[in-house]
């Protein structure tokens, strides 16, 4: 699905592995207003209804976003502001996490407020050296609540959370991934992206899939949930072409010749 706010696009690696790549097209901020808002849930429910084997988030324009236009503020009452951040974790944020494949966001310039919480949502972040990050919601007296705390928290510790929240500040992409929120920087962001995101589609979905599970099973319940809930997501693999392949492959002709279909 395309509009004037996002823009939803499939491609094949060489190998023939599908990817898709969503892009926030609305400028000059790309700010969250609510037609970009209603744009990207109604393109994440296509990734989720028909994944590919990889996603890339990014974004047109000279910046990744401004963040959020307050307009959606204005006037909101404490049921109507708690509905709001219900909606966008249930159709943005927990869809963007759940789907079974891996998702890169890549950050070529600015990325403020719900941007950076979408990307926090997303497997693998990658940015390029001018790329900037905040979370800046105490200008209008609100805290960041599409997540972006707690997966920040998760990432860099609770003490950078707090830090970073409270101040407001805006932090480039060395000092994320010195922090461990940022993956890799890199000078073209969407070159580098791109790549990577081929090369994860041609792997084995379903393995990274199971990755996922495994994580968010820590995530949810700590190492031992994560322990109890592997037996089975692993074992599942055991039934997939692509590991039977792999494992035929290893055995006949060595290491890294296997290839991929996600099945």
């Amino acid at each position: 699905m395309n509009s004037p706010r996002t823009r939803l696009e499939r491609e094949t690696t060489e190998a023939g592995a599908e990817f898709a790549v969503l892009t926030l097209d609305s400028p000059p901020l790309n700010l969250f207003d609510q037609e970009l808002v209603e744009s990207l849930i109604a393109n994440v429910a296509i990734l989720d209804e028909a994944p590919p084997r990889a996603v890339l988030l990014r974004a047109e324009g000279k910046v990744v976003s401004g963040g959020v236009d307050v307009h959606m503020f204005d006037g909101l009452s404490v049921e109507e502001g708690a509905q709001l951040w219900r909606r966008l974790f249930a159709d943005i944020i927990h869809p963007i996490e759940s789907l079974p494949c891996p998702v890169v966001f890549a950050a070529h310039g600015l990325t403020l407020t719900a941007a950076l919480e979408i990307a926090l949502a997303c497997d693998i972040i990658v940015a390029a050296p001018k790329a900037k990050f905040g979370l800046v919601e105490t200008v209008v007296g609100l805290t960041p609540s599409m997540g972006g705390p707690q997966r920040l928290a998760e990432r860099a510790g609770s003490g950078r959370a707090r830090e970073f929240v409270m101040t407001g500040d805006l932090y480039d992409a060395a000092t994320l991934h010195s922090w461990g929120v940022v993956n890799a920087v890199h000078e073209d962001v969407d070159a580098a992206a791109r790549a990577l995101v081929a090369r994860l589609a041609d792997g084995p979905t379903r393995a990274h899939h199971a990755t996922k599970q495994i994580i968010a099973a820590w995530r949810s319940g700590g190492v031992a949930h994560a322990d109890d809930i592997t037996p089975d997501v692993s074992g599942a693999l055991f039934d997939t072409e692509d590991l039977r392949g792999a494992v035929r492959s290893f055995l006949d002709v060595g290491p890294g010749k296997a290839t991929y279909r996600g099945v």
